[in-house]
């Protein structure tokens, strides 16, 4: 179960997996989990990258030498793609990459990931009804038990709500923190879940995520 930690990283308590992730298998919806993850990173990307074909460089209206007799290869353009400032054979013209992924199958993988880390024992639950900290190395021996392992320490995301009070606070004490990143709970998707070995919720976060998925009955 995880374990909920106060702003000096003793544990005061545990809390229950939620019902939808203690059964869930992630082994078995490996490639929803790659589906989806494949379509977080296309769908950002912008799809600008755009050449000209020879059709759409300016000049080469005439040949540049009669087709005989001066010895040299025939060309019927200087803006054939073998010559500089030619056009592009093949070149990347502008294209969406946004792919479809379904609603049910969105879920599941994020479901899935997050079951792969609750199962793993790496999820940990912070509460800030009394969180003060306001140096770097106060957050890090909170999170890591002392500054000089967070240089070690795998890569852990904070995710907070954006009501939260303490949310200002983790996002600037992370600042400094290669290892640590901070998000919220409505921007956290498959891919921020598998990238990070680590997962820190806040209470009202973890209570956000609970009720969330409260509704959803696992898919095993």
């Amino acid at each position: 179960m995880p374990q909920v930690i106060d702003a000096t990283g003793a544990v005061v308590r545990e809390v229950p997996v939620p019902q939808a992730l203690a059964n869930l298998r992630p082994d078995r919806h490996v490639a929803t989990i790659f589906r989806a993850v494949h379509r977080e990173l296309a769908n950002p990307r912008a799809g600008t990258a755009s050449t000209k074909k020879r059709d759409e460089v300016s000049g080469g209206g005439r040949k540049p030498w009669r087709q005989k007799g001066t010895g040299r290869a025939r060309h019927g353009s200087i803006r054939s793609p073998q010559w500089r400032h030619g056009g592009v054979v093949f070149g990347p013209q502008p294209r969406s990459y946004v792919e479809d992924l379904n609603k049910k199958e969105r879920r599941l993988a994020f479901l899935a990931a997050l079951a792969d880390r609750f199962q793993a024992g790496t999820v940990t639950v912070l509460e800030t009804a009394s969180f003060d900290l306001r140096k770097t190395a106060a957050f890090a021996r909170m999170l890591f038990g002392d500054p000089k392992a967070a240089k070690t320490a795998p890569r852990t995301l904070v995710i907070h709500t954006r009501d939260d009070a303490a949310a200002p606070s983790l996002v600037r004490l992370a600042a400094n923190l290669p290892a640590v990143n901070v998000t919220h709970l409505g921007a956290l998707g498959v891919k921020d879940v598998l990238g990070h070995g680590r997962l820190v919720f806040t209470a009202s976060a973890y209570d956000a995520l609970v009720a969330s998925l409260g509704s959803t009955e696992a898919t095993r």
